[in-house]
C-alpha cells in the first residue's frame, strides 16, 4: 500500500502545483505530460480506485475519473474481463458510500462513468445496470441519486455519440424503450406523492377575492368542474429536499420526452401532475412570502419554486414540439391545451391589487420565455388540429393571448408575442385561400380580435400612447442593418399589413384618421414660421410644446411608413373597388411633400435643433418614400385614364415633381435628397407618363445634371438622377403604339445627355498613354469612378427592357465603351481601376451584348485574354489582396456570360477560355487554401460543360441509334478529363461552400446531360469520385453535407450497381487501414445489396459509422494485443 499512498501524496502535490497561479506554462506542460503517461499505463485504474476512496482533493478525484472515462470509452475492448468485473462492482459501491459527501460535479462525473460502462456492457455483461437505477429511485434515501443516474442514462444511451456501432445504437434504443413505461410510472409516482403529501398539510387559506373569478371561461376550457377545482387548489409549500427531488424528476422527464415517441405510456395522470408543477411558475404568492419574511433563505426558496415551474413548462414544450401526433394521443393534447390556458388565464387575470403587467413582471423571466415558446408551438404546430374541436374556444384563447402580448414586461417578450400573431395571421390567410367558399364565416369569427389587435399594435408604435417604452428603444446602433427602433417598427407594421390583407376596409378606416390627426399638426406648422435675419425660424419655444411636437412628428413618420407598407393592397384586382381610399391617400401625400419642399422645413431654425430638425427632415423623407410606394398604383391609374380625362393624374404627377426638384441639390441633407431621387426614379421607371419630359421641373433637373459648372451631387444621388433621366428617354411609354413613341427625338436627346455626362471621361483617351504624375493619376481615377458608376447603372436598369431601348442606349454609349477598352491596358496594374472597368464591361455583356455586335465583342474578349497573362493573373491573385481577386473574378464572370451564349458566334473562344482556366488560373489557385476565385472558376467550368456539351460529346441522336449507346464520339478528351480532375481535387479541400457548389454542378450535369453514364466517366472516373465522397464521410470533414453526399454517391453507384457491389466495395474495404480482415467482412456483409435510394444511403451511413467505430476500438487496444 505504501506505493499507493506515496503516489497519492505525489499526485496531490502535482495537482496543487498545476493549479497554482505562480506555475509557469512550461511547468504545466511537463505536469500534463506526466499525468497523461501515467493514465496510459495498463493497470493505472487500480491506483485511481485507491485515490478516489482515499483523497478529499477535488482535482485528484476529477483526474482519477478522467482516467476511468478514457479507459471505458477508448480502451475497454482490451481490458481483461476479470478487471472489468472488478471495476463494475467497485465504482457503484464507491458512489453509494460517498454520494452524500462528494461535491456535486464529482458525483455527476462518477455517475457518467458508471453509465458509460452500461453503454458498453448492458445487458450482456452488466445485467443489473438498469435495475440498480430503478432500485435507487425507489429507495427514499437514494432517490436523488437514482434520478441523476436515470437522466445521465437517457442522455448517453438514447442519443449516443458515434463511438458505438449502428447495431449497438439500435439495440440500446430498443432496450430503453422497453423500460419507458416503468420509468414514467415511477416518475409520476414520485411527483404525485410529494404533491399530495404537502397538499394535505398545507393549511386551507381563507377564500381569496380572486378565487371566485374563474367563471364561465374556465369551465368552457375544462368541461369538468372537478378538473377546475383540482387546478384551483392552493400550491403546496415544499421543503428543500422535496423541491430538489421534484426538479430532478422534471429534468428527467424533459430529457425523456425529447426522444420517446408520443404514446399512451404518457398517461393523463402524468400530464396533470406536470401541470400542477407548471403552476409554481405563475404563483406570485411564493415571491410575496419570500420578500415578506425577508430572510435570504426564503427568497432563494422562492426562486427554486419558480424554477420548478420553468422545468415543468420545458416538459410540456418538449411534447408540444412533436408534429407527429398519433390518433390516440390527440385527446391528451386537447387536455394539455386546456390546462395550459387555465395557466394563461391565471397569469393574465386582473384584480384590484394587480395590473396584468405587474403580475407578469413578478414572474421569473425564463418562465415567461417558456410560456411564450408554448404559445408559439401551439399556434404553429397544433392550431389547425385543435381549431376543429367545437369544445375548444379559440376566440377566448385569442383574447387571453391579446392580454398576454400587450402586457409583456420586456421588448424581447413583446417581439416574441408579435411573432406568434404573425404565425396566426399567416395561418388564417392560407386557410381562407384554401376555403374561399366560407371565407366570410371564418373572417366574421375572428374580425373583432383582428381589429383589436390592429388598433393596439398601432397604439404601441405611437409616442402619443407609448412614449415611455418607445424612448427606451435605441435608434443609433445598427444590428443586422437595422436599429432596435427600426426593428420594432418593422415588426409592428408587418402585423398591420397582414391584418390589412384580411380586413382591408377596417384596417384603412382605423389607420387613416390617426394619420390625418398628425398631418393636421404638421401642416399647421406654417403659421409658426417667422422670417428672421438669417432665414426662417419655427416660433415654437415652450419646452412642453417642443416635446409634444417631437412626439407628433415621430408618430407621423411611423404612420407614413405604415401607409406606404399598405400600398400593395390597393392595386391589381382590387384597384377599382378601393380606388377612392387610395386616391385620398395619394392626394394627401402629394400635398404633404409639396408643403415640405415649399416652406423648406428641412432648413428651418428651431428651438431644439438637435431634436426637431432631424424630426422634420425624417417626416419629409418618409412622405416622399410613402408616395414612392404608390408608384405601381399611379401606373395602374395612368393605364385606366390615359384615353379619357387624365387631368387628375397629370396634376398628381406634376405636383409631385414640383415637390421633388427643389430637393435635388447638394445643399440638401443626404437622407432627404436620396428619398427625392428614389421617387423621381420610380416616376420615370414605373409610371412612365408620356408628358414627363415636357414638365418644366424635369427639364430643370436635366439642365442641372448636364451643367458642368454646377456642383456635382453626392455619388449615390448623382447615379439615381442620371438613371431617372436616362429612363425618361429610353423606356417605352405605356399604352401607346410603336409609331407614337417618338424614338428619333428621344434618341438624339439621350445621345446628348450621355455626351454631357461623359465629356471629361472621353478626353482621357488622348492622355492615357502618357505616364502620369501622382496627383494627376488620382484626378483621373476620380473621373473614371464617377463616370463608370453612372454608366454601369444606366445599362443595368435598361438590361431587361425592349430591344429598341437597348439599341438607343448602346448608340449613346458606344464612344465611351471604346474609350474604356483603350484605357484598360494603361491601368492593368491599378487593380482598383481595373475592378471598376471590368464591372462596367460585365454589365455591358449581361445587358447589351447583342447590341455590341460580334466583331466588337470579339475584340473586347481578345484584349482581355491578351492582358491577363499568367504573370498578370498571379500578380492579381497573389499580391493585390481582395481587389486583385475581385478583378479576376469579374473577368471570369464575363467569360461565363460568353460561354453561355447560344449559337455558334462565340464558340471559337472555347479552346482559349478552357486553356486560360486550366493552364493559367487553376494552377495558381489549386493549392491555396483561400476560397477566392475558386467559386467563379468552377462556375465557369460548369457553364463551359453545361452549355457546350457537344464540344466534348459530338454524337447526334441518329448516330447513337445506329452505333448503339456503347461508343459515344468523344472530342477534346484531355480537356474534359482535366476539368473533371479539378472537380475531384476540390472535394479534398476543406472549403464546405465550394464542396457543396461543385457537388451540385456534377449532379446537374448528370440530370441534364447524363454525365455519370458517359463512357469516359464510367470507365475512368466513376469509382474514383465515389471513393473520394466516402472518404469525406469517414473523415467527417463536411458533416453538414451528409445528405447531399449520400445522394450523389447513390446516383454515381446506380450507373453500375454490379460493378459497385462486386468490385468497388470489396476494393474500398480492402484498402481501409485501421481495421482487421474480420471487421472488413462484417462491414461488407452489413452493406446489403439494396438498389433503392433510402436503403442505399442508410447502408452508406452505417458503413461510415461502423468503420469509424472499429478504428476507434482498434486504436484503444493495448499494444501487442493478439486478436483471434
Amino acid at each position: 500500500m505504501a506505493s499507493e499512498e506515496a503516489s497519492l501524496r505525489a499526485l496531490e502535490s502535482l495537482m496543487t502545483e498545476f493549479f497554482h497561479n505562480c506555475t509557469t506554462n512550461e511547468r504545466k506542460r511537463e505536469i500534463e505530460e506526466l499525468l497523461n503517461n501515467f493514465a496510459q499505463q495498463i493497470g493505472a485504474w487500480r491506483f485511481c480506485l485507491y485515490f478516489l476512496s482515499s483523497t478529499r482533493n477535488d482535482y485528484v478525484m476529477m483526474y482519477s475519473l478522467t482516467v476511468f472515462e478514457n479507459l471505458i470509452n477508448k480502451m475497454w475492448l482490451g481490458v481483461p474481463s476479470q478487471d472489468k468485473m472488478e471495476i463494475r462492482s467497485c465504482l457503484p459501491k464507491l458512489l453509494l458510500a460517498h454520494h452524500k459527501t462528494l461535491p456535486y460535479f464529482i458525483r455527476n462525473k462518477l455517475c457518467k462513468v458508471i453509465v458509460d460502462i452500461g453503454r458498453q456492457d448492458w445487458p450482456m455483461f452488466y445485467h443489473d445496470f438498469f435495475t440498480n437505477i430503478l432500485q435507487l429511485i425507489q429507495s427514499p434515501v437514494t432517490t436523488p441519486l437514482g434520478l441523476i443516474m436515470l437522466k445521465t442514462t437517457s442522455e448517453e444511451l438514447a442519443c449516443p455519440r458515434e463511438d458505438l456501432s449502428v447495431a449497438r445504437k439500435e439495440e440500446l434504443r430498443k432496450l430503453l424503450l422497453d423500460q419507458v413505461q416503468t420509468v414514467l410510472g415511477l416518475l409520476t409516482g414520485i411527483l404525485e406523492s410529494i404533491w399530495d403529501k404537502h397538499s394535505v398539510t398545507a393549511a386551507t387559506p381563507p377564500p381569496s377575492p380572486t378565487s371566485g373569478e374563474s367563471g364561465d371561461l374556465l369551465s368552457s376550457l375544462l368541461q369538468s368542474p372537478s378538473a377546475a377545482k383540482l387546478l384551483n387548489q392552493p400550491i403546496p409549500i415544499l421543503d428543500t429536499e422535496s423541491e430538489y427531488i421534484c426538479s430532478l424528476a422534471l429534468e428527467c422527464l424533459a430529457h425523456l420526452f425529447s426522444w420517446i415517441p408520443l404514446s399512451t405510456s404518457i398517461t393523463p395522470s402524468l400530464l396533470t401532475t406536470i401541470f400542477h408543477f407548471a403552476r409554481f411558475g405563475c404563483d406570485t404568492r411564493v415571491r410575496k412570502m419570500s420578500s415578506v419574511n425577508g430572510s435570504s433563505q426564503n427568497s432563494v426558496l422562492g426562486q427554486e419554486r419558480g424554477r420548478l415551474g420553468v422545468l415543468a413548462m420545458s416538459c410540456i414544450n418538449e411534447l408540444m414540439s412533436k408534429n407527429c401526433v398519433p390518433m390516440e394521443f390527440e385527446e391528451y393534447l386537447l387536455r394539455m391545451f386546456q390546462q395550459t390556458f387555465y395557466l394563461l388565464q391565471k397569469i393574465t387575470k386582473e384584480n384590484n391589487a394587480h395590473t396584468v403587467k405587474s403580475r407578469l413582471e413578478e414572474l421569473d423571466e425564463s418562465y415567461i420565455e417558456k410560456f411564450t415558446d408554448f404559445l408559439r408551438l401551439f399556434v404553429s404546430v397544433h392550431l389547425r388540429r385543435i381549431e376543429s374541436y367545437s369544445q375548444f374556444p379559440v376566440v377566448e384563447f385569442l383574447a387571453l393571448l391579446f392580454k398576454y402580448t400587450f402586457h409583456q414586461p420586456t421588448h424581447e417578450g413583446y417581439f416574441s408575442c408579435l411573432d406568434i400573431w404573425t404565425l396566426f395571421l399567416d395561418y388564417l390567410t392560407s386557410k381562407i385561400k384554401s376555403r374561399l367558399a366560407d371565407k366570410e364565416a371564418v373572417l366574421n369569427r375572428y374580425e373583432d380580435a383582428l381589429v383589436l389587435l390592429l388598433t393596439e399594435v398601432l397604439n404601441r408604435i405611437q409616442f402619443r400612447y407609448n412614449q415611455a417604452q418607445l424612448e427606451e428603444l435605441d435608434d443609433e446602433t445598427l444590428d443586422d442593418d437595422q436599429t432596435e427602433w427600426q426593428r420594432y417598427l418593422r415588426q409592428s407594421l408587418e402585423v398591420v399589413a397582414k391584418v390589412m390583407e384580411l380586413l382591408p376596409t377596417h384596417a384603412f378606416s382605423t389607420l387613416f384618421p390617426v394619420l390625418q390627426d398628425n398631418l393636421e399638426v404638421y401642416l399647421g406648422l406654417q403659421q409658426f414660421v417667422v422670417t428672421s435675419g438669417t432665414g426662417h425660424r419655427l416660433n415654437i419655444t415652450a419646452e412642453n410644446d417642443c416635446r409634444r411636437l417631437h412626439c407628433s412628428l415621430r408618430d407621423l413618420s411611423s404612420l407614413l411608413q405604415a401607409v406606404g407598407r399598405l400600398a400593395e393592397y390597393f392595386i391589381g384586382d382590387v384597384f377599382a373597388a378601393r380606388f377612392n381610399d387610395a386616391l385620398t391617400v395619394v392626394e394627401r401625400l402629394v400635398k404633404v411633400t409639396l408643403y415640405g419642399s415649399q416652406i423648406k422645413l428641412y432648413n428651418i431654425e428651431t428651438a431644439v435643433p438637435s431634436v426637431l430638425k432631424p424630426d422634420l427632415i425624417d417626416v419629409h423623407a418618409q412622405s416622399l418614400a410613402a408616395l414612392q410606394a404608390y408608384a405601381h398604383w399611379l401606373a395602374q391609374f395612368y393605364s385606366e385614364v390615359h384615353r379619357q380625362n387624365p387631368e387628375q393624374f397629370i396634376s398628381l404627377v406634376s405636383t409631385a415633381l414640383e415637390a421633388i426638384t427643389p430637393l435635388i441639390s447638394s445643399k440638401v441633407q443626404e437622407k432627404l435628397l436620396l428619398s427625392a431621387c428614389h421617387l423621381l426614379v420610380s416616376l420615370a421607371t414605373t409610371v412612365r407618363p408620356v408628358f414627363l419630359i415636357s414638365i418644366p421641373a424635369v427639364q430643370k433637373v436635366f439642365n442641372r445634371i448636364t451643367d458642368t459648372s454646377a456642383q456635382r451631387l453626392p455619388d449615390k444621388a448623382q447615379v439615381l438622377v442620371c438613371r431617372a433621366l436616362s429612363n425618361v428617354l429610353l423606356l417605352p411609354w405605356p399604352n401607346l403604339p410603336e409609331s407614337e413613341q417618338q424614338w428619333a427625338v428621344r434618341s438624339t436627346n439621350h445621345a446628348s445627355l450621355i455626351s454631357a455626362l461623359t465629356r471629361e471621361y472621353r478626353q482621357l483617351k488622348s492622355n492615357a498613354i502618357l505616364p502620369q504624375r501622382k496627383v494627376q493619376l488620382e484626378d483621373t481615377k476620380v473621373i473614371i469612378h464617377q463616370t463608370l458608376s453612372v454608366l454601369e447603372d444606366i445599362v443595368e436598369s435598361i438590361s431587361g427592357e425592349s430591344t429598341k431601348s437597348r439599341q438607343i442606349c448602346y448608340q449613346s454609349l458606344q464612344e465611351s465603351v471604346q474609350v474604356s477598352l483603350a484605357l484598360f491596358p494603361a491601368f492593368i496594374h491599378q487593380s482598383d481601376v481595373t475592378d471598376e472597368m471590368l464591372s462596367f464591361f460585365l454589365t455591358l455583356f449581361q445587358g447589351l451584348r447583342v447590341q455590341m455586335g460580334v466583331p466588337f465583342t470579339e475584340q473586347i474578349i481578345q484584349t482581355f485574354l491578351n492582358m491577363f497573362t499568367r504573370e498578370q493573373l498571379a500578380e492579381s491573385i497573389l499580391h493585390e489582396g481582395s481587389t486583385g481577386c475581385r478583378v479576376v473574378e469579374k473577368f471570369l464572370k464575363i467569360l461565363q456570360v460568353v460561354v453561355q451564349e447560344p449559337g455558334q458566334v462565340f464558340k471559337p473562344f472555347l479552346p482559349s477560355v478552357i486553356s486560360l482556366c486550366m493552364e493559367q488560373v487553376y494552377p495558381i489557385i489549386a493549392e491555396r487554401s483561400s476560397p477566392d476565385v475558386k467559386a467563379e472558376l468552377f462556375e465557369l467550368l460548369f457553364r463551359v460543360l453545361h452549355h457546350n456539351w457537344r464540344y466534348f460529346f459530338k454524337s447526334s441522336v441518329l448516330a447513337s441509334v445506329q452505333r448503339g449507346v456503347g461508343e459515344e464520339q468523344m472530342e477534346n478528351e484531355a480537356q474534359f478529363s482535366a476539368i473533371m480532375q479539378a472537380f475531384g481535387q476540390s472535394f479534398l479541400q476543406p472549403d464546405i461552400h465550394l464542396f457543396k457548389q461543385n457537388l451540385f454542378y456534377l449532379e446537374t450535369l448528370n440530370t441534364k446531360q447524363k454525365l455519370y453514364h458517359k463512357k469516359i466517366f464510367r470507365t475512368t472516373m466513376l469509382f474514383q469520385f465515389v471513393n473520394v465522397l466516402l472518404q469525406v464521410l469517414v473523415h467527417k470533414s463536411h458533416d453538414l453535407l451528409q445528405e447531399e453526399i449520400g445522394i450523389a454517391t447513390y446516383n454515381m453507384a446506380s450507373v453500375d450497381f454490379d460493378g459497385f457491389y462486386s468490385a468497388f466495395l470489396p476494393e474500398f474495404l480492402a484498402s481501409c487501414d485501421g481495421v482487421d480482415s474480420n471487421q472488413k467482412n462484417v462491414l461488407g456483409r452489413n452493406f446489403k445489396m439494396d438498389r433503392d435510394l433510402p436503403s442505399f444511403t442508410q447502408n452508406v451511413h452505417r458503413l461510415v459509422n461502423d468503420l469509424r467505430y472499429y478504428r476507434l476500438c482498434n486504436d484503444s487496444l493495448p499494444p501487442g494485443t493478439v486478436k483471434l
